[in-house]
């Protein structure tokens, strides 16, 4: 396992992390989710990230128990605040209050005195950013999270967030955004606001939710179990790549993989840490011996006739600038 740090901080997480959204607590049995996370540890992933919204709650509880007995220190856990988690008009948002009674929450449903890093899960503009920043700082200084990030927040309010940050001397080291060969958002404004501002991304989707694997086929029904056939494992959120023209260009993909020896998977997990703000990639995983082919890409160095030939087959698909498409935040 490669291992990255953090931000500009002496924090080093490993470059493929294990997150648990539509996973733990609602797509699979908690057998097979503590055989994931069981699996993740053996492969050398020390990284996991959750948020108190996932499965309403149980997600963390379900990532508490799997990593019960496991040597504190010898791990990196990640959750957020923001979405709604109770029918209470302050159970939501960035507020001192929801902040405060949700970080106890986490904690008490991972089982934990502390997170490595505490995140907000968006950005909230219906409360001062300068109050959200504060009860940031105060968690931090309590030792119930040893460092604080963002997620999905675009260039501006980073910049904003950073110079509060530094203000009130607390560590805000990282973004975790969406990002895959097909979704670039990022690359424009909110690397270059998180470089000047000392912060490294932590990426979700680095698959597009699974359309970089190569499974689902152009003009065929995709594979029974599978996300895009699952409710409740984000059907809606993949919708937008499930058609000929996308599924077309990613087979064309294959042979460039096939070309470099790795899978399409491992492919598309090297090609976002290609990029060097980016710390580690988010894997999800419905049984262990997925976390096997994902964890190899780490160490893989795309060369650039790789990488130009990607950006050859998805001329003209990728998403680069929000403003053309749909919002980007439609992640719980």
């Amino acid at each position: 396992m490669e291992f990255r740090y953090l931000g500009r901080s002496g924090f080093k997480i490993s470059a493929i992390s294990y997150g648990n959204w539509i996973t733990h607590g609602s797509q699979v049995e908690e057998e097979a989710a503590n055989a994931c996370v069981k699996r993740a540890l053996e492969l050398g992933i020390t990284t996991f990230d959750t948020a108190d919204v996932y499965a309403g709650t149980k997600a963390e509880e379900v990532l508490g128990r799997a990593l019960a007995g496991v040597p504190r220190q010898s791990i990196e856990v990640f959750t957020k605040v923001y979405w709604p988690t109770g029918a209470g008009v302050n159970d939501r948002g960035l507020s001192r209050k929801h902040i405060m009674d949700s970080i106890h929450g986490s904690l008490k449903r991972l089982k934990m005195d502390h997170v490595d890093l505490y995140q907000a899960h968006r950005y909230d503009s219906e409360t001062p950013l300068e109050e959200t920043m504060l009860a940031f700082a105060d968690i931090v200084r309590q030792g119930k999270a040893l460092y604080i990030g963002v997620s999905e927040w675009d260039a501006d309010q980073i910049t904003r967030g950073a110079a509060l940050a530094r203000e009130l001397q607390v560590p805000f080291i990282s973004n975790q955004p969406q990002y895959s060969m097909l979704w670039r958002v990022i690359e424009q404004e909110v690397i270059p606001a998180s470089q000047d501002a000392g912060m490294s991304q932590i990426v979700w989707s680095p698959m597009a939710q699974g359309i970089l694997s190569g499974k689902y086929l152009p003009g065929q029904p995709p594979p029974a179990g599978s996300r895009a056939t699952d409710e409740l494992s984000g059907k809606n959120f993949i919708a937008r790549w499930m058609n000929d023209d996308v599924l077309n260009r990613v087979q064309q993909l294959k042979p460039i993989a096939e070309k470099a020896g790795i899978t399409m998977a491992q492919m598309s997990i090297a090609w976002v840490l290609q990029n060097k703000n980016v710390a580690t990639a988010i894997v999800g995983a419905t049984r262990p011996e997925q976390l096997d082919d994902n964890v190899k890409a780490a160490g893989i160095v795309l060369e650039a006739d790789t990488l130009k030939a990607i950006d050859k087959v998805l001329d003209g698909i990728i998403i680069s600038d929000p403003r053309k498409t749909e919002s980007p935040n439609t992640r719980p």
